[in-house]
């Protein structure tokens, strides 16, 4: 095999967005084969342009037109989608999240365990970007010392009314399986345990449905505790404007501060730790250097990603974001909710059938309704940097 056949089921803002990039020739040894929507009229263009269509995931992994499936479907459809294409041997690339809860991430990722001649992966572009390689880098590297507290806040993910009345599925408890957590935050939320690690425990307190006509969370400030005794707090919103992306890591060698597309990094001349034990002044800080770190910006990060996962197809090249890994973004932003309909801490790993049967109670007694409107297509690419 010298090229992948891919086929995208589901055809909306980033369905599209994939198949362009397979068209453009992005994707070096990636072609687009196939398209899949249950709104035909999403079709028709792929058509015209000697793609096949299919009316529906199952329909096209049978079809024998793919080595390989892009899921691009509501959350729900990432589990059963999935397990069926890898269960009639094919390759799959899945956006975020990997599943809609941990328990269905979970049984993902067991039917790609069974078949580890399979590439399995997840679509977590801010792995390829820049300034998330370098602070991983630093972190992972020990310039900052042991961890000592994690903020990430995410509050730059505004949304208007509009937006959640745009599909019947979006903002609902059945459609998506949570708000801004799983839908907007998980690409920070990846990159977050992928530089820090996870925490042990978190407490969260949410706001459902604070600021939009919609049953799930929309609003998020979550305490996180590390199993070194770092402390930390997630804070985002979709209905707040013209919101913050700061995201800050402090160790006892020092500082890491990314905002507004800046990187600073502020070292002490002495560990905090060790000067706390030895200064004899009590007020005193040690000294300090500051360092701004140029980071260049990252072109076409999602065909980036598709081209990694061609090349573990054909040459068995390592992926940058293994399918497995999706898991820990998908708990986070699981347990944070749970943590604040509970009201009480909740420890990690979390109880993903717990959370499951929760949901499930949550989709069971919902009584809200929307009418769904015909909206334009929202200008979504300026989002992918945050």
């Amino acid at each position: 095999m010298d090229k992948v056949r891919i086929g995208i089921i589901g055809m909306g803002n980033m369905g599209r967005f994939h198949a362009n990039d397979l068209l453009d020739g992005k994707v070096p040894r990636g072609e687009l084969a196939a398209a899949g929507s249950t709104s035909p009229h999403k079709l028709e263009e792929y058509k015209e342009k000697g793609v096949q269509i299919f009316g529906s995931g199952e329909e096209m992994i049978a079809s024998g037109a793919i080595d390989a499936l892009l899921i691009a479907t509501p959350h729900y459809q990432h589990t059963s989608l999935g397990v069926a294409a890898l269960e009639a041997g094919l390759h799959i690339m899945v956006e975020k999240p990997i599943s809609a809860h941990k328990a269905d991430a979970e049984r993902l990722i067991a039917a790609a365990a069974a078949r580890p001649d399979q590439v399995f992966g997840a679509m977590f572009q801010l792995r390829v970007e820049p300034r998330y390689q370098k602070i991983r880098e630093l972190v992972q590297g020990g310039e900052l010392g042991d961890l000592v507290r994690v903020l990430w806040i995410m509050t730059d993910w505004f949304r208007s009314e509009a937006y959640f009345q745009s599909g019947g599925w979006r903002a609902t408890w059945k459609g998506e399986g949570g708000g801004v957590l799983l839908n907007q935050c998980l690409h920070q939320l990846d990159a977050m345990q992928w530089i820090t690690g996870m925490p042990s425990q978190v407490r969260s307190h949410v706001g459902i449905g604070k600021w939009h006509d919609i049953e799930v969370e929309d609003d998020v400030t979550c305490y996180m505790e590390f199993a070194n005794g770092a402390s930390g707090a997630f804070i985002t919103s979709s209905g707040e404007t013209p919101g913050s992306n700061r995201f800050e890591i402090a160790g006892t060698k020092g500082r890491l501060i990314l905002e507004n597309d800046t990187l600073t990094l502020t070292r002490n001349e002495v560990p905090s730790d060790e000067w706390c034990k030895t200064s004899k002044i009590g007020f005193q800080k040690p000294e300090t250097t500051v360092e701004e770190i140029p980071i260049p910006g990252a072109d076409a990060a999602h065909a980036t990603l598709m081209t990694n996962f061609v090349n573990a197809i054909l040459d068995g090249e390592a992926l940058i974001a293994p399918g497995v890994e999706g898991l820990g973004s998908v708990e986070l932003a699981n347990v944070m909710v749970y943590s604040g309909l509970l009201n009480e801490s909740v420890d990690l790993p979390m109880d993903g059938a717990a959370w499951e049967a929760k949901l499930n109670e949550l989709i069971a007694n919902s009584t809200h309704e929307k009418k769904v409107v015909e909206v334009s297509s929202e200008d979504f690419a300026a989002s992918f940097r945050k």
